[in-house]
């Protein structure tokens, strides 16, 4: 019996073993991102599986309470409510938001897309999963009880803790959580409007917020895997029901340019207001806050129930022009209003479908009214759909999204002149015009945080420490023999760590020529000197010894840079990021070695 289990620890510790190595080569392999490409493609393909099955959770979340809430059992069934019903929904709703987040961690209430980049830039990607619990759930309260926000914002946060989880837990470096954070976002966009193409750019445009080739490929795999699972689960359709796009659209250009214009002024006014309003409120209780949204949303939702909830099927009825213009006009300025100051006042929920319906009821006016002078004869679902893509673009400074957005919604290019022209117009007129920048760049700085996405930031964060470190180097305690000095050498290292007994934390990088140095010196100058007695102590030898700091092996560049000015080093020593590999040291990396990598 004891020999049974004596053989069973033998093989679980080989097992271990052989796992550990595995584990450490593909570390090394993946802080490459080239030579790690194929294992990073594998699990794009996986986070998509993951993300889309917790986008899937979170929609039947939503829709499946809001149905059980409505009278007529539909999930965007806020019409057939009465006016004072809708009014104590959204309050009683905003302040169950605010009391679930008043007794939550102040850093558990760090939700949304805002939250996704904060963490990608300061934090290498590694999303809190108790947050993305925290969004799931105040996320489907928000929407449950109709207030004026989207889900989109949520799913975003979702995927991208879905990507990062992923990748923490098989251990994979941070240059490739970042990847599979961008994995996450693209599977939740996918996901939430069916447009894998569009959720690809998104992540890389609004999110990663740069175009690498090798990012692509994981991105795109988690695109797909999520669209396919998401129609495997509700269908082939998309989100809203397009109306006929005529054969010809250059006619249109000129009213697609002013559109965009005013489209532009909405986009700026509609940053406005959610800034001013969070920098009014910033200092308040968040139950307070998330209150009063609610009181806002309810007092309009009383004469208005189509600015509650997600507005899909407001959207529908945009887009087959079954408003008329006064009720459009309405819809425009009451949920830009309720949105805006919704988000403000810190409603965690998302603004993307906001912004859509914002402009599809802007685009929809704009429709009416051409075509009531016979200026125009698209039809008014045709400008609802340019209106959407250049409020998506403007408020998040996405034009590329945006036109890749309303390419797949549509499927014809006819469309694409006239989507050009609204997209870019009103993306230039809000950035130019107005000064205002991508809404989450706006939220960030409110918060006292800002973009790190300087072509240097950039260029590092794709780089792990494991693919430029020098491996050449040996552990070595304070004080050693003449003689296992000269043992040592024979290995030829290029660099010894010091470690001294009697203080752990103090750690020395030696360079190994200066050790040699020394040595010849000794045995040169004294012929009395017995090696195996005479003791040398490396923290007192002559020679040019490096204070240094530890880093982990999962760490990139950008990281070890940072590392490196906070600690006032030039050098740092590589660790293992796990269990009892934190205890053994990789390599080496120097000042010149993060230059060289930037350089090249």
């Amino acid at each position: 019996m004891t020999t049974k289990k004596s053989n069973t620890s033998k093989l679980l510790s080989f097992l271990r073993s052989g796992y550990s190595r595995f584990l450490e080569a593909q570390q090394v392999r993946m802080a490459n991102t080239v030579e790690g490409l194929p294992m990073l493609a594998i699990l794009g393909l996986a986070s998509g599986v993951v993300c889309g099955g917790i986008i899937i959770l979170f929609r039947l979340a939503v829709d499946q309470s809001t149905a059980a809430l409505m009278p007529n059992g539909e999930a965007e069934g806020f019409e057939s409510l009465s006016g004072t019903s809708r009014f104590l929904l959204c309050v009683l709703g905003g302040l169950a938001v605010g009391i679930f987040l008043h007794f939550m961690k102040a850093k558990a209430r760090n939700v949304g897309v805002v939250h996704v980049l904060e963490r990608l830039d300061y934090h290498q990607g590694h999303l809190p999963v108790r947050s993305a619990v925290v969004q799931f759930v105040v996320g489907t309260l928000a929407l449950v009880s109709g207030q004026s926000v989207g889900r989109e914002g949520p799913s975003v946060h979702l995927g991208a803790a879905g990507g990062s989880a992923l990748g923490r837990l098989l251990r994979i470096p941070n240059n490739g959580v970042r990847i599979l954070v961008g994995c996450g976002v693209a599977a939740a966009i996918s996901a939430a409007f069916n447009t894998p193409l569009a959720g690809v750019i998104f992540a890389m445009e609004v999110v990663i917020m740069e175009y690498t080739v090798i990012g692509f490929a994981p991105v795109i795999l988690a695109a797909v895997s999520s669209a396919t699972l998401t129609r495997a689960i509700f269908g082939d359709g998309i989100a809203f029901t397009l109306p006929a796009i005529p054969a010809s659209s250059l006619n249109e250009l000129p009213i697609a340019l002013l559109m965009g214009a005013l489209i532009g002024c909405l986009a700026a006014a509609f940053i406005k207001i959610t800034l001013f309003t969070n920098s009014l409120f910033i200092n308040q209780a968040i139950w307070l806050r998330t209150m009063l949204a609610g009181v806002l949303t309810g007092i309009i939702a009383f004469q208005l129930p189509e600015i509650m909830g997600i507005g899909y099927d407001t959207l529908d009825k945009l887009l087959a022009a079954q408003l008329g213009l006064g009720l459009v006009i309405l819809l425009v300025l009451a949920k830009t209003v309720a949105t805006s100051v919704s988000i403000g006042l810190g409603m965690p929920a998302g603004l993307i479908g906001p912004s859509l319906f914002i402009g599809a009821s802007a685009g929809a006016a704009i429709g009416i009214t051409t075509a009531s002078f016979s200026l125009s004869s698209a039809g008014t679902g045709f400008y609802a759909i340019l209106g959407m893509a250049a409020m998506m673009a403007a408020t998040l400074q996405a034009p590329l999204a945006a036109l890749i957005y309303l390419l797949e919604l549509t499927g014809t290019q006819t469309i694409i002149l006239p989507g050009m022209a609204a997209v870019i117009t009103a993306s230039l007129v809000t950035r130019v015009g107005f000064g205002k920048s991508s809404i989450y760049r706006h939220l960030m700085l409110s918060r006292g945080l800002d973009y790190r996405n300087s072509p240097l930031s950039k260029a590092l964060r794709r780089i792990g420490v494991a693919s430029v470190m020098d491996r050449e180097i040996l552990q070595q305690q304070r004080f050693i023999s003449l003689f296992e000095a000269t043992e040592l050498l024979k290995l030829e290292p290029r660099w010894i760590l010091i470690r001294d007994q009697n203080d752990k934390l103090k750690t020395s990088l030696l360079p190994a020529t200066d050790l040699a140095r020394h040595v010849n010196e000794l045995e040169t100058n004294s012929d009395a000197v017995d090696p195996a007695e005479t003791q040398l102590d490396l923290l007192k030898i002559p020679a040019k010894r490096h204070e240094t700091a530890a880093i982990t092996i999962v760490a990139t560049l950008q990281e070890a840079h940072e590392s490196m000015q906070f600690e006032q080093c030039e050098v740092l020593f590589i660790t293992g990021a796990h269990g009892l590999s934190k205890e053994r040291v990789y390599g080496v990396i120097t000042r010149e070695h993060i230059e060289s990598s930037y350089r090249v």
